[in-house]
């Protein structure tokens, strides 16, 4: 699989990510439970498909099953902890403290002696909060943390891209993972263009809209689902933005993972959706201009 650049940080990833939330969801629908011995076995074949298949990003966190997640691919990373590009979380309300002992307990869960990502993990910010993680003891015990070797970046995670644009002018924070996708672009409009400008690393949570699109067009436009698979037209509309440097996709199977990449396998973007027109006088602007 292709590599792709992760901004400033110099680490080459995937384009498609693996993303640990699934691994303690329980879908009794899809006879899913990853809490079983049996899903536990499941969840570590999946994680080995994704390595097998060139996927080298794998993002998880604390917060997942209270380390269940993260238990589960410290699994793999007994033996393959070189092949990937490991990313994990810290709870933005932590104080100093409170995240280095969160990391160290990450450290051990996933069989690791360092985290090549560590990202303050949160929804959205308001101005308090962002005083807290910049002065308040979590941003100074990462530094710590990375100078001790035990994490190698600083990142954060948001559901509102616009409440993180604060931390573009920290040259501590290189990576930002962010809620984008195929019905939710704002990012588009302010984040994105920022963090382009800062070369930060950019990763998407809710790739796949996390099923919302779908579940939605089976009432809106029940047809869709048949004409074209809508999981795939959510991966790819993601990765044909060049601001985009991996998308988190939710694998539970090792067929799910060998059917995202063969979705991508030789494909090459049709157009690049970082200059998408998303104002009507940019959309009149651009007919004209064809």
């Amino acid at each position: 699989m292709e590599t792709r650049k992760l901004g400033r940080t110099g680490l080459l990833v995937s384009p498609i990510a693996i993303g640990g939330a699934a691994f303690t969801y329980v879908n009794q629908a899809k006879d899913w439970d990853p809490w079983s011995d049996e899903g536990r076995r499941t969840v570590v074949s999946t994680i080995h498909a994704a390595l097998d298949h060139g996927i080298t990003y794998i993002d998880t966190a604390p917060a997942y099953g209270d380390g269940h997640s993260e238990t589960l691919i410290g699994e793999v990373m007994k033996t393959r902890r070189g092949d990937c590009v490991l990313a994990s979380k810290v709870w933005y309300e932590h104080d100093r403290q409170g995240v280095i002992d969160s990391v160290h307990s990450s450290l051990r869960r996933l069989n690791t002696d360092h985290i090549d990502i560590l990202q303050v993990h949160g929804r959205m910010y308001q101005p308090a909060e962002v005083d807290h993680i910049l002065n308040g003891g979590p941003l100074d015990a990462l530094r710590e943390l990375r100078e001790a070797g035990k994490i190698g970046h600083i990142g954060i995670t948001t559901e509102e891209p616009w409440t993180v644009m604060p931390f573009l002018s920290c040259d501590d924070v290189d990576v930002y993972q962010i809620a984008y996708n195929l019905i939710y672009q704002g990012a588009s409009r302010h984040f994105l263009i920022e963090a382009a400008k800062a070369d930060v690393g950019v990763v998407t949570m809710r790739t796949m809209t996390s099923g919302i699109f779908q579940r939605e067009a089976q009432f809106l436009a029940p047809g869709w689902q048949r004409t074209h698979d809508l999981y795939e037209a959510s991966l790819k509309f993601v990765l044909s933005d060049s601001r985009i440097h991996a998308g988190i996709v939710s694998m539970r199977w090792p067929e799910e993972v060998a059917r995202n990449v063969q979705t991508i396998e030789g494909w090459q973007a049709p157009f690049d959706f970082a200059s998408m027109p998303r104002l009507t006088f940019e959309v009149y602007k651009a007919e004209d201009g064809d």
